[in-house]
């Protein structure tokens, strides 16, 4: 975020060439002969969300994070979100997904089918202890809305963040998964294997071909507006405080205010600190 705030912010067609890259590796991830396998531990949100979809398998630690970043933060997730979201959980939780940039457990994201297995990375008093801050007992809350994978709050969330407190992380668990899943994929035909991750590829590699161009264009000249302000805050804000003012930018764009001049500044974290 530092380098998309204090360089490619302002300069559209150095972000475009940028952009680039980022779709070249997401189409060589498509046309991949061989299975790609994200392994998961610590945040997949934003670009590395949209990374992780193109892959054929994904295994994640449960302390992983995953979600997307671009209306709170000045873009859309158009480098692939909105081209794979749709095929891997639906139209109504990829809108929620996407638009409302809510971060979400690994539990959640095993739920919903973005990922192939979630394994434990938290080891309390020598043995594996579930995610402590999110929810992992119950399936439903007491109004049959879904409760798994969600973040526990309250006593419950105290409680959580003690016994995080005493624990240490160790990887071996998904380590051993990946071999695992790549001892798998090995006893199979190599040529029937790649025949059938082409056609299992085929929804998101057709939204993938029919949008990256547009989305290339829209999102280097984003960088002028919503974009430069989004980033710009991020980079600049404090650890709480990493948003612009959006009531006041509605409000300045609804009296016709443009981009060019002071409305950058003003809805700033530091504008709100009047700093």
């Amino acid at each position: 975020t530092k380098e998309y705030a204090e360089y490619y912010a302002g300069q559209p067609q150095e972000y475009r060439q940028y952009m680039r890259l980022f779709n070249d590796m997401v189409s060589s991830i498509l046309a991949c002969d061989k299975p790609v396998i994200c392994r998961v531990n610590g945040m997949r949100i934003g670009g590395g969300q949209e990374i992780g979809m193109a892959c054929d398998f994904s295994v994640a630690s449960d302390l992983a994070r995953f979600g997307q970043a671009g209306p709170k933060h000045g873009s859309a997730p158009i480098g692939g979100a909105t081209d794979f979201l749709p095929v891997i959980v639906g139209a109504e939780r990829a809108m929620a997904a996407c638009v409302l940039c809510e971060p979400f457990s690994a539990h959640k994201a095993y739920q919903m089918g973005i990922l192939t297995d979630v394994v434990p990375a938290l080891k309390v008093d020598g043995g594996f202890v579930a995610n402590p801050l999110v929810e992992t007992q119950r399936q439903v809350d007491e109004f049959g809305r879904n409760a798994f994978g969600e973040p526990k709050t309250g006593e419950a969330l105290k409680e959580g963040k003690a016994l995080m407190a005493r624990g240490s992380v160790d990887l071996s668990m998904l380590d051993a998964r990946i071999e695992e899943l790549c001892a798998k994929i090995l006893l199979t035909f190599p040529d029937c294997t790649t025949k059938t991750l082409e056609e299992l590829r085929k929804p998101k590699l057709e939204a993938w071909n029919r949008n990256k161009e547009d989305a290339r264009a829209w999102l280097a000249l984003n960088m002028m507006t919503e974009a430069r302000s989004g980033f710009t805050a991020f980079n600049e804000g404090s650890k709480d405080d990493r948003e612009v003012d959006f009531v006041l930018l509605r409000q300045k764009l609804a009296a016709g205010q443009s981009w060019v001049g002071a409305l950058h500044d003003d809805i700033q974290p530091k504008g709100r600190r009047g700093l």
